[in-house]
């Protein structure tokens, strides 16, 4: 039995004259130095990942030291040759007799609280679980803010909130139904949003710090942005008649809960770079654009006006 594998994603390419090389997850080749050993210590490499061992531990002698740069970069998983694990017979229940069991996902210790439209939320909850998350209950976590800061775990100096709200909408946002919600990020939770206006979804990004992007900061840069931003305004406050349709298919929806769960296994691994890009789906060809956006910094009230003191009178007429 190997006792080393692979990790996920990564790949081992023999390029003729050149020798072997690593494709790493992001898709970045590099040489392998077998140090001196040529051919014999690139194959004994690849007859340990493939299982083939001869030594102890079924690892194939020489493949040591390359096993452990290997271990220590991260490209293997599996046990040590240099404490290889006691034989045990092999059983029905043995991890010996089927592949490795898949450790903690991604969002273990988290809870993420789904409000919305099923259309949207039921595949993004399926991800969720998938992923070792906790989805919370209809009334588990619900606005007001007090609701949302679990005993021991928000708002403590130095720590990171594990709870995050997503709201997805098949329809536009009924107006100030978010003015609440862009309150999270300041209570140490995680904000996540998406909506539909008519053949066009919109994610916006994550917020999980006071300084990120809003509800309210989408709002205002869209109005900037565009020429008919009196018009916008008005059909967020609501059209005098709309044809609602054609709304999610099974696959914009699938395809929506997929962007969402990458921004929420983003914020579970700590990487911010997704917190400033809204994104719009067109439903009829599936189209994703990105778009950077900025928070709108607060704007200092204007002065009081000064009143001119009145003119002195004279003293003598």
């Amino acid at each position: 039995m190997s006792t080393a594998r692979l990790a996920p994603g990564v790949a081992l390419v023999s390029v003729p004259g050149r020798g072997l090389a690593v494709r790493t997850p992001d898709g970045e080749f590099l040489r392998v130095d077998t140090g001196g050993t040529g051919g014999t210590g690139e194959s004994a490499l690849l007859a340990a990942v493939a299982g083939d061992g001869a030594g102890a531990g079924g690892v194939p002698p020489g493949s040591g030291p390359l096993l452990d740069a290997f271990r220590d970069a991260g490209y293997l998983t599996g046990p040590a040759e240099s404490a290889p694990a006691e034989s045990a017979p092999a059983g029905p229940d043995s991890a010996a007799s089927g592949p490795a069991q898949p450790g903690p996902g991604r969002l273990a210790g988290h809870r993420v609280q789904l409000l919305g439209d099923p259309v949207l939320v039921e595949p993004l909850g399926r991800c969720v679980r998938a992923e070792g998350g906790d989805v919370l209950p209809p009334g588990t976590v619900l606005l007001p803010l007090g609701d949302l800061r679990p005993p021991g775990d928000l708002g403590s100096p130095g720590r990171t909130g594990r709870t995050a709200v997503v709201w997805c909408l098949d329809s536009p946002v009924p107006p100030r139904l978010w003015d609440e919600a862009d309150r999270l990020p300041a209570q140490g939770v995680a904000w996540l949003r998406c909506h539909r206006e008519g053949a066009q979804a919109w994610l916006e990004p994550l917020a999980a710090t006071p300084g990120d992007v809003t509800s309210a900061h989408i709002r205002l840069r869209r109005l900037a942005a565009t020429p008919a931003h009196r018009e916008l305004a008005a059909y967020w406050a609501g059209p005098a008649a709309e044809n609602t349709g054609p709304g999610h298919t099974t696959a914009s929806a699938a395809l929506t809960a997929g962007l969402l769960m990458a921004d929420l296994l983003a914020w579970a691994s700590g990487r911010t770079g997704a917190r400033r890009r809204l994104r719009r789906l067109d439903l009829r060809d599936l189209t994703v654009t990105e778009h950077p956006v900025l928070p709108v910094p607060e704007v200092a009230p204007l002065p009081a006006p000064r009143t001119a003191p009145a003119p002195a009178q004279g003293a003598g007429g």
